[in-house]
């Protein structure tokens, strides 16, 4: 497997087939496997939160999710080779082939009502889907959920609570779930269930999706400001990089 270290975070270097495919390599493994989809943001917060960026490097898939990344990794001299894997479209992708094989899906996470939403919207797009259960996000406690999932029988589950609450949660409870292969995979169930736009095919075809979410929601002012930050931080690394070299 080829790795790529983007400011302390090992992404697998795969393109969107390559990263299905490892799913589905990793569920005929022992145990639950973790997925986790690292923006620039999330990025940051790793750079910021050495225990944050130890849960981040525990999983066992992580993908580059988002043109900061990619960006940071040509800065850095260690490009990302296979661009972006948005996780959404892993979301997607895991949704279109896992009835073809056989492999059910449980959607955990989002407002009331959302989850179900979205698994049937996508139960319409692929009919083929096994659906094995939702749940919303909004649980006080983490055993009748657990319950509720091994009790399902799900292989995939669809975790969508938010960072870092999605993946403290994933990485607490993996050796108590039953599934195959779990991911966090943020706002996701939101755009299936047609609840939020994502960005028309420009903006994602030109890395401009985190221009038009803040176009649509000018409150993420706050967190968009981590971009320049990370990639800011990515051109200090390379100049303290160089130093050192030239040092030795």
């Amino acid at each position: 497997m080829d790795y790529i270290n983007i400011r302390g975070v090992s992404f697998d270097n795969v393109n969107m087939d390559e990263a299905i495919s490892r799913c589905y390599e990793l569920m005929s493994t022992d145990g639950a496997k973790i997925i986790h989809t690292p923006n620039a943001e999330i990025v940051q917060m790793c750079v910021e939160d050495k225990e944050k960026c130890k849960l981040i490097n525990a999983a066992d898939l992580i993908i580059p999710d988002g043109a900061g990344v990619i960006l940071a990794g040509k800065v850095l001299g260690n490009p990302v080779k296979k661009g972006k894997v948005a996780g959404i479209e892993l979301c997607e992708g895991l949704c279109r082939t896992s009835g073809q094989k056989g492999f059910s899906i449980f959607f955990l996470g989002g407002k009331p009502g959302v989850a179900e939403k979205a698994s049937q919207k996508l139960l319409e797009k692929y009919p083929d889907m096994r659906i094995a259960g939702t749940n919303d996000g909004y649980f006080k406690e983490d055993e009748p959920i657990i319950k509720m999932i091994n009790d399902s029988g799900a292989d995939i589950l669809f975790v969508c609570l938010g960072v870092p609450r999605q993946e403290i949660w994933m990485n607490a409870n993996r050796n108590r779930l039953n599934v195959k292969i779990m991911g966090g995979f943020g706002g996701s169930f939101d755009v299936f269930a047609g609840e939020v736009n994502r960005a028309p095919a420009f903006f994602i075809k030109c890395n401009l999706e985190w221009f038009y979410r803040l176009i649509k929601e000018p409150r993420r002012i706050g967190r968009m400001m981590k971009l320049p930050k990370f990639i800011l931080g990515a051109i200090k690394d390379k100049i303290i990089r160089k130093k050192y070299e030239d040092m030795r």
